[in-house]
């Protein structure tokens, strides 16, 4: 369930970070997932009090947070060309892996080191709060927004990719679909 009001401000950097209860060393918490979008509710020095999607909220270091380089875009605001639905096939395809082995670990089918390799690499993550959408593509290493038609990079956690065949610092868009 997202809270209303929830506007990403960062995400989380790509290796995850650890979480405290208060911004106190001594009371250390659950750590954030890799990539989790996150609100930034307010700073202590290098601390920073930041709220998920849930309405959960910890203390981080603020320092490693990547902010988002703008707010989503608004009505008549600019969209790449993409269509959601691919993105979201592949998130269902990956929550449907997962699934399955889920399945078949607390049904005793499978151990804990067979689990752990049928899930490595699956990687997925969703907010949907009405008709805005953010959603992990893990192929591009980005968030992308989408408004139920279009979709917009959000944030990335690397560099676009250069065209083959292009000089040094060349970039291209990539496309939100994930197609070439």
């Amino acid at each position: 369930m997202t809270t209303p009001g929830f506007r990403p401000t960062h995400v989380v950097p790509q290796d995850g970070m650890p979480a405290w209860e208060a911004p106190d060393p001594d009371r250390p918490t659950v750590p954030l997932d890799p990539l989790l979008p996150v609100e930034l509710a307010e700073r202590r020095g290098d601390w920073g009090r930041v709220v998920c999607a849930n309405g959960w909220s910890a203390w981080v270091d603020g320092r490693r947070l990547v902010a988002v380089p703008q707010d989503p875009p608004g009505p008549g605001g600019p969209f790449g060309a993409g269509d959601p639905r691919p993105l979201l096939a592949r998130a269902e395809h990956a929550l449907a892996s997962y699934r399955v082995a889920v399945e078949d670990l607390t049904g005793g089918g499978i151990d804990r080191e067979t689990f752990g390799h049928r899930t490595r690499g699956l990687r997925i993550g969703i907010v949907v709060d009405g008709e805005s959408m953010w959603l992990y593509d893990a192929e591009q290493g980005r968030w992308v927004y989408a408004d139920g038609a279009r979709t917009a990079t959000y944030a990335a956690d690397r560099e676009p990719r250069a065209p083959a065949g292009a000089g040094p610092g060349a970039t291209r868009e990539v496309p939100a679909d994930g197609e070439s």
